[in-house]
């Protein structure tokens, strides 16, 4: 994986945010507004540890804009967690619920720490008590976090739980987060959502382009719930994984890469180092592979202008938040490769938590064939809608969604008024 560039995620998405803004002339009072996050929460907790001692932990929620619906946001545990990036965030779920049109606005949240150098009971204590330092600040009809890096669908049967110790409303609050274990209200389909919407996306740029899946290489960054994922339904669709990169190795095999026993190694190990000694190389190596696809499904600004021009694909699909920074992406369009903007291409995972919002509101259990066809339906609605709008505006695919959200968002504003 690569080293980070330093560069703000929240000032590279602002950036964007001013270009599209430009060229659509978007209006000044929507745009002053949807410039700054409504609301930011900091939070100092103390939590008790096993050993006896307390240790004060830091932790975030930005709300940037709830105008379509309740703010919607991932939570992630990672020693990186900071104001910035989770600005950064929040920003992009605003524009990623407008684009794909579901009734939610966006939001980000976080503690600064690693979960893997804790045990389980501490986890759950640090897990608890922010839960109960965000309070009313979360709610099923108000702000309804989610799993993002470093937390699972425990974390959220945690969140859950302790939202309804402490809340005077019983009857829906199993709603107030999703993502969620399949045993305390999760919905059937969320783990790998993310994952299969960004390859469905993949599908129908493919379609457009004429070239066939089966038979395709890809590369993958990040083997996580994400990249594993979309490795999994690439494979399926007989795509051949050549290389494959975390924060532990790069693994390169131009015959292919098992996907199911890499999986099954990951899922045991936390990392893909170890699984193949002999095929790990150089880190860094792994922009310089010929490859028909490649999927960012990491971290933010991992492919920058020190790298992109080492880049041999025909098509980059974000499954990562923000992987490629503005400098890096104008080289890759030099270089006339396609990209599957992450607003895009990683929506399957706030769509189908949709979905389990829903269920959980009403009552309700839909199967893993149902939210499979409802996520390939909506993602690949959205997917069509911006490829029209970039072939009308003449944009790239990351400017033409970042129009339609926009767009729609405006729309919305101007229909509603501003209060007061």
């Amino acid at each position: 994986m690569s080293k980070s560039t330093g560069r703000s995620l929240y000032k590279g998405v602002c950036e964007r945010f001013e270009l599209v803004s430009l060229r659509m002339n978007l209006d000044p009072d929507v745009k002053r507004i949807l410039n700054q996050p409504k609301n930011e929460l900091i939070i100092n907790f103390p939590v008790l540890m096993d050993d006896g001692t307390h240790r004060l932990f830091k932790g975030y929620r930005i709300q940037h804009n709830n105008l379509l619906g309740p703010y919607k946001g991932g939570i992630r545990f990672s020693n990186g967690v900071n104001l910035d990036e989770t600005k950064g965030l929040a920003m992009l779920m605003t524009l990623k619920c407008a684009l794909v049109k579901i009734p939610y606005g966006g939001a980000k949240g976080g503690i600064k720490f690693a979960p893997y150098e804790h045990s389980e009971a501490e986890n759950m204590r640090i897990t608890r008590r922010f839960t109960v330092a965000l309070g009313p600040n979360i709610g099923p009809y108000y702000d309804i976090p989610a799993p993002d890096m470093g937390t699972t669908a425990q974390i959220m049967d945690w969140m859950m739980d302790t939202y309804q110790n402490i809340t005077s409303r019983k009857s829906d609050s199993i709603a107030v987060v999703t993502g969620k274990s399949i045993d305390c209200g999760g919905s059937e389909g969320r783990s790998s959502a993310t994952g299969y919407g960004a390859i469905y996306c993949l599908e129908k740029w493919a379609d457009k382009q004429g070239m066939a899946l089966d038979g395709a290489t890809f590369s993958i960054q990040g083997f996580g719930k994400v990249g594993s994922h979309a490795a999994i339904k690439f494979s399926e669709l007989g795509g051949r994984l050549v290389a494959v990169n975390d924060h532990s190795a790069t693994i390169v095999d131009p015959d292919g890469i098992d996907v199911k026993k890499l999986t099954e190694y990951v899922i045991a190990h936390g990392k893909i180092h170890g699984f193949a000694p002999d095929l790990e190389t150089e880190a860094d190596s792994f922009y310089d592979l010929p490859v028909d696809v490649m999927i960012l499904a990491a971290m933010e600004n991992t492919v920058h202008k020190g790298n992109a021009g080492r880049i041999q694909a025909k098509c980059i699909v974000e499954g990562a938040n923000g992987p490629i920074t503005p400098d890096g992406e104008v080289i890759l369009h030099k270089n006339k490769i396609s990209i599957i903007p992450d607003i895009l291409a990683n929506s399957g995972g706030v769509i189908v938590s949709y979905y389990e919002w829903v269920q959980n509101r009403n009552s309700d259990y839909l199967i893993a064939e149902e939210i499979d066809l409802k996520l390939r339906r909506k993602i690949g609605a959205a997917y069509e809608q911006v490829e029209r709008v970039a072939e009308n505006e003449k944009l790239d695919m990351r400017t033409a969604a970042y129009y339609e959200a926009l767009r729609h968002l405006e729309a919305v504003y101007k229909k509603r008024g501003i209060w007061p």
